[in-house]
């Protein structure tokens, strides 16, 4: 029996979604590295940057994947699909990014919104460190998240695939 359109749908969305997100992490992770070699000022100044909109963009791809997720995740356990696994471990590892985010990232960019690029606060690459160690455990998490569900999602469209072929019996040539 295949899936419905609206399971598909979700499905696809939580998919998508998780690969939004984790693009738009690798990207920041990307960018933090290189921020590494300036000095405080230009560090501030480049996160205040950041810290306009990006935090938006994060949430508009994060919950979104973890709400598609969750509701994939209840209909795999529900149908018991072989998916099922890998769809909870992706929800897990989303939770991880979020709770993550909302115990180290956050708080920390609340405080840098207030830094001033002429006066960067004193312990600034502490603080730096912390929130960038905090990305990469979310980054790591977001983008082993997205490969499960990409899995599980390939998965079960394969097991869509064969369930619907009917069994074929070999074709033989009488001469």
């Amino acid at each position: 029996m295949s899936e419905s359109m609206t399971v598909r749908l979700v499905r696809g969305s939580s998919v998508l979604f998780a690969g939004l997100f984790s693009g738009f992490v690798l990207g920041v992770l990307v960018l933090e590295h290189s921020l590494r070699a300036y000095n405080a000022s230009v560090y501030t100044q480049v996160r205040l940057v950041e810290l306009d909109s990006l935090d938006n963009l994060a949430s508009a791809t994060l919950i979104p994947a973890l709400v598609c997720t969750v509701i994939v995740a209840f209909l795999s356990i529900k149908a018991r699909g072989n998916d099922r696994w890998l769809v909870l471990a992706a929800f897990v590892l989303l939770v991880v990014v979020f709770v993550t985010s909302l115990a180290i990232n956050v708080p920390i960019n609340g405080d840098q919104a207030d830094w001033s690029v002429q006066t960067p606060p004193a312990d600034w690459a502490d603080i730096r460190d912390r929130w960038q160690l905090a990305h990469v455990v979310r980054t790591v998490c977001a983008v082993l998240a997205f490969t499960l569900l990409t899995v599980a999602a390939l998965t079960r469209r394969g097991q869509r695939g064969a369930a619907s072929e009917p069994d074929k019996k070999p074709l033989t040539i009488k001469a």
